[in-house]
Order: C-alpha cells, then structure tokens, then sequence
C-alpha cells in the first residue's frame, strides 16, 4: 500500500505561541525592572527596620531587668513595717529583736524574690541597730553562689560625693542607676534608692538602698549575632565610653567611641531609657547589600516564571474551551460564596466532563457536610457547656456539714437551723430543675445564701457589702457565675483575722456587670496569667477559670472574667455578660427590695 507522506508543519497554536510570547517579553521585563528597584529600595528600609526592631528587642530585655531590679527595690521602698522598724530607736532587746525577726528575713526575702544575682546593701539612719556584714572570700561579692547583703550605718556615706549629689527625694519616684565606689572596677551598676518614711509632715529619709548587678547580667541580650557576622553592638556611657561591646574586637572596653570612626559602615543608635547610655549597631555596607542581591536574582527568577506562565496561558487562550472554563469558574465562585447548589454539564467523554462531574459531587459533598459539622459543633458546644457546668466544684459542702456537726455539738441549735436552711436555700437555687440560664435575681440570692451560710460560720471576721442595681434583675444568666469567687476569696484571700468584701452589680449598656472586691492578700501578676490562660494551674484558679470558660463558650469572647489585683492590697473580680432579658417572666424584677 502505497503511503502519502506527511508533510511537516508548524501547527497555528504554536505560530500564535510564538507571536504572543514576543509581545510579552517587552511588558515582563519593564515590571521585572521596576519591581526590582522597588524591591531593593523596599529591602534596604526593611533591613534597617529590621536591625532597630533588633535593638529595640534588646534594650526591651535590659529595661525589663532594670524594672525587675525596681521591683526589688519596691519591696523595701513600700514596706510600712520595715519603715516602722527603722525609726524605732531603742537599744537592747528591741533592737535585737526587730533586726533578727524581720530585718534579716526581709532582706533575705527581698533578694529571694529575683533568681538574677543581685548584692544589697542597706545604708541605716538607726545607729542602735548593728551593721551586718555578709563574708565571703571574693572581693566581689556578686561572685559569691548565695545572695549577699550588707547592713551599714548611714555614717559610711554621708561624705560620699555619689550620695550628697543624690536628687531630691519625689514619693515613688526618685531612684537612680550609676556606677559608683568600685562598681567600674567589678563591671557593675547601682540601682540607689532611698528608703523614707511618710508618716510625718515632710518626708524624711530612714535609710539608703543600694543594690548592685553586674552588667554582664543586664547586657546580657547584647549578642551581635541577632543581627548577622560581621556587625557589631556595644554600649557607650554618657561620656561615650564603650562600657559592653559584641562583636568587633577593635572596639574594647573603656574605649572612646566616636562616629566618625564607623568609615563607610551603617550606624543605628538608639538612647536606653533610664541610663542616659546608648546602644549602638554598626552593619557592614555587604551585609545589606546580599540581601539586595538576593532579591535581584529573585526578581529574575520571578521574571522568567511570569514569562513561562504567560506562555503557557497563550497556549489556552488559543484553544476554543476557554468557555468550559469561564463556566467552571463560574460555579466555583458560586461555591466560593456558599452556594453549593449550583451544577453543570458537559458532553463528552474527556477531562472537562470528569470535572464537572467532581464539582458536581464535590458541591454535594460539601454542602452535607458544612451542614453536618454546624450539627455537630452545635452538638459539642452544648456538651462543653454542660461539662464545664458539672465542673463546678460544691467541696463547701463538706466544710458547711463539718460546720453543721460542730454547731449541734456545741448545742447551738439556732444557728445550726439557719446554716441548714440557708444550705437548702442554695441547692435549691443551684438545681434549678437542671436549667443552666437562671434569673440574675436568683444568682444573686444564691450567692448571698452562700454568704449567710459562711457569716454563721465566721460570724463578725468576714463584712460583705452589697451595692446591686435592682434594673439587673430584669436579665438572665448562667448559673453559679458568682459562688466561685466568694468561695475562692474565703479560702485563700485571707490576709489577718477578718476580710471584707462588696459586691456590685449594674448595668453598663448593653451588658451587665459584676464586681467583687475584696480586700485580702490579691494576686501576684503571674498567677493571674496562668488563670486566665491556657495552662495547668493550681486549684487556687480552677473555679476563676472555669467561670471565664462557660461565659465565653455560651455569650462569645468579647463577655467573661478580668481580674485587677495588688499583693497586699485586694483584688477585684469584674464579671461581664449580655443583657438578655428572660424569656418567662418569673417576678424577679419586682423582689428588689432586699438589694
């Protein structure tokens, strides 16, 4: 059989390849070219912003050590019974006693209170309390493996230009960082601060605190490798002396830095806050400029990506489906915007009619099962909520029955039948034929029923004050919001023999608040994170946090638990959920008259 030949050509796809790729290679490379200058200017801004950001991160860590330093410092700054010990002057016992008993064990406490390495030394108006020297072989004592302090007679300094030079004394205010007798010598700076006592017309001063680190420890965070090899970081004093340097070695300490001697090298310098020090980076030119170079070949290799992509959309464009593929689109929007009900149908027997196919079960797919999941987060939801709310945990009881037994064992039968009834009371709101969402009046007669139970028990120890806008009774909310609060107060806010707590609660547009405010031993800050966050705690927390919990998971994020709290001084609980009215009116609004 004789054969025709085929003769070869160049298919018209190909011929309108050719011709559309000439046409893009002009318009890619005029956007390579601007995209690269933009991008190289863009990255040399980013690189300085970069490097600040660094150094801002740095002097964040050296300002939070000089703060944990003050906190220090505020513990004996703000201490009423040191003060009260210091401007006692009786010789003997007395003296004796108030040094071994609380001026030893406070010093000790005080440097107990930082894991950094610190050396305190107290400088004492009262010359009938002795000096106390801390031994240790080194004369440095911040090379010691324990915290030292000393106790001096103020006698040691009152000729010290350091301390005649000391600013006025504003309450809270004045303190100082410097480096004076042999701190240049150790590498170290002082915090001083002087200890005042405020009970008297004009405030005097009733002793000195110095409290000594070494700047290896507060420089600590200066490392020029943060920012890259070959730069260099160094701190200079105010007389620009280099006083800590990482990186070059030609820069030493106790050198003079001046900046015309950073040649043609990039100079970023920033003032420490409370030092009147600067820190400084120098950046060699190259190491800003490989990154410039990095992105220069990115934008070719972009260039040439564009150019391939483009290329292979002409090829496309060229072909008669580019409407199966409008109309693809087109139900992927629809799908993109939730409408999964869409469909479409192609003939054939090729690639576009098993998309469609697969769009087609696709938008079925989904659609069950975006139904499914809202089902089963409903679902989850309620369970989470019904979790939490058999979390709450009722071990007063135990207390309020031990309590019961020791009343009827004494034979005090008229406060036995009060504790009883007021328990009832309170289970009896608490069950509340096992709805969660109660009446914000029967949350708080259950709260207060809690309260009498403990009054009986504390009697004349614990004062509870109630300031409630009757407005508030007219709302709704979850149950048992309030009870974990008064009981965690009556655990472990105790701070001496007696505690007083108010309780308030208003309306703040359209949410409701609640406060409880007590006056115990507060929070440390830290405490208050974990119970507000998302890790283990203690079962000081657990209740707060299993509050926070059901009023997020039923009302959303922006409603739940924030905590304001001083050591020593209180706390205060705020608790916020909607105003949402009650769904059955049940008379609540109209009882008020007890609040």
């Amino acid at each position: 059989m004789n054969t025709i030949p085929v003769r070869k050509y160049m298919p018209f796809g190909y011929k309108l390849m050719l011709s559309y790729s000439v046409l893009i290679i002009i318009p890619v490379l005029l956007v390579g070219y601007i995209a690269n200058s933009i991008f190289v200017s863009s990255i040399r801004v980013q690189t300085r912003s970069n490097i600040q950001g660094t150094l801002q991160l740095m002097m964040d860590n050296i300002a939070y050590k000089m703060e944990d330093t003050q906190r220090i410092s505020d513990m004996i700054y703000y201490d009423d019974t040191l003060s009260r010990h210091l401007r006692h002057y009786e010789a003997g016992w007395v003296s004796y006693a108030a040094t071994t008993k609380y001026l030893l064990p406070k010093f000790r406490t005080v440097l107990d209170a930082t894991d950094r390495s610190l050396w305190l030394s107290f400088y004492l108006h009262n010359d009938t309390l002795p000096e106390i020297y801390s031994h240790y072989n080194q004369a440095d004592p911040l090379m010691a493996k324990n915290q030292l302090f000393d106790l001096y007679h103020i006698k040691r300094i009152v000729d010290k230009d350091w301390y005649k030079e000391y600013p006025q004394e504003t309450y809270g205010k004045t303190l100082q960082w410097k480096r004076i007798e042999d701190d240049e010598i150790y590498g170290r700076i002082s915090l001083l601060r002087r200890a005042v006592d405020i009970n008297l017309v004009q405030i005097k001063e009733i002793g000195f605190a110095r409290i000594s680190v070494r700047l290896s420890d507060l420089f600590e965070s200066v490392d020029f490798q943060k920012i890259g090899e070959g730069t260099t970081i160094f701190i200079s004093d105010e007389h620009d002396r280099i006083v800590t340097s990482s990186g070059s070695p030609s820069l030493q300490v106790g050198d003079l830095w001046k900046e015309a001697n950073a040649g043609e090298q990039l100079v970023i310098r920033q003032a420490l806050p409370g030092l009147g020090w600067d820190i400084t980076a120098l950046v060699p030119a190259n190491l800003t400029e490989r990154d410039t170079n990095k992105v220069r070949l990115l934008t070719l290799y972009i260039c040439l990506g564009c150019f391939a992509v483009f290329s292979i959309a002409g090829i496309f464009i060229s072909r008669f489906f580019s409407k199966r593929v409008k109309k693809i689109v087109t139900v992927l929007d629809s799908f993109q915007e939730g409408e999964f009900h869409k469909r479409i149908l192609f003939k054939g027997n090729d690639e576009f009619t098993r998309i469609s196919s697969a769009l087609n079960e696709m938008g079925h797919n989904i659609g069950s099962l975006i139904r499914e999941v809202y089902m089963t987060n409903l679902q989850k939801k309620e369970a989470e909520l019904e979790s939490l709310q058999a979390q709450i945990n009722p071990h007063f009881l135990y207390n309020t029955l031990s309590s019961i037994s020791r009343l009827a064992k004494f034979g005090e039968v008229d406060k036995l039948h009060q504790m009883v009834l007021d328990l009832a009371k309170f289970y009896r709101l608490s069950l509340n034929d096992g709805k969660n969402i109660i009446s914000i009046y029967n949350e708080l007669e259950q709260a207060k029923a809690y309260i009498d139970i403990q009054e009986t028990k504390y009697g004349e120890r614990m004062q509870v004050h109630y300031d409630i806008q009757t407005d508030i009774f007219a709302y709704d909310t979850l149950k048992l919001i309030l009870q974990p609060f008064l009981e965690n107060i009556l655990e472990h806010a105790w701070c001496g023999d007696s505690i007083n707590i108010r309780i308030i609660g208003s309306l703040e547009g359209q949410s409701v608040v609640f406060h409880i405010i007590d006056d115990g031993i507060g929070f440390h800050p830290e405490t208050i994170k974990q119970i507000l966050g998302s890790g283990d705690i203690n079962r000081v927390g657990y209740g707060i946090r299993n509050v926070d919990k059901r009023i997020k998971l039923h009302y959303g994020k922006e409603y739940g638990v924030t905590i304001a709290s001083k050591p020593g001084i209180g706390s205060t609980i705020r608790i916020v959920i909607p105003a949402s009215r009650l769904k059955e009116e049940d008379g609540s609004k109209n009882l008020g008259s007890g609040w």
